[in-house]
């Protein structure tokens, strides 16, 4: 079904990775967003109030580059017991666009994390936007497209030549 919705919105107009949300949320109902404005303001708050920042990607995707400090949480994880999420911290998890990150922030939820949201449009809006993305602690030019069809979401300029036809 969402691929069905991702190709006629797509057909019907200029997608861009955040005007997805609305139709993850009909898969995904109690997800709660942030986007990438508020994220990059929180990110600028003292360590000990700052979000913990969840990647949602392979670590192929993962390895092209990634938000700073974010820590890669395998796709379809159930067990987050190892992961640093203390009481009163703020997790914001992300992927390519947000599909996968909502599955997580589900699992989040479940497992009694409540101050868990979902990056609006994930790391390819973010990206677009012009905000920065690291690779090894550095900055970083490029962000994996995910495939050739998601990758379209993605500037031209920013997706990673390994991955481009």
């Amino acid at each position: 079904m969402f691929a069905v919705a991702f190709i006629v919105i797509g057909t019907a107009s200029r997608l861009r990775p955040e005007t997805l949300a609305p139709i993850i949320q009909v898969r995904f109902l109690d997800v709660e967003w942030i986007d990438a404005e508020t994220l990059s303001q929180s990110m600028k708050a003292p360590e000990s109030a700052a979000p913990l920042l969840l990647d949602v990607r392979s670590e192929e995707e993962f390895a092209v580059s990634h938000l700073r400090d974010a820590v890669r949480v395998e796709p379809g994880q159930s067990s987050f017991v190892s992961l640093p999420i203390d009481r009163g911290t703020t997790v914001v998890v992300y992927c390519s666009v947000g599909y996968r990150s909502a599955a997580i922030v589900e699992a989040l939820r479940a497992s009694g994390v409540s101050d868990v949201r979902n990056l609006t449009g994930g790391i390819f809006a973010w990206a677009n936007e012009g905000r920065p993305v690291f690779k090894n602690g550095q900055p970083a030019t490029t962000v994996h497209p995910y495939d050739q069809l998601w990758g379209f979401l993605l500037r031209d300029d920013l997706r990673h030549p390994r991955s481009r036809d």
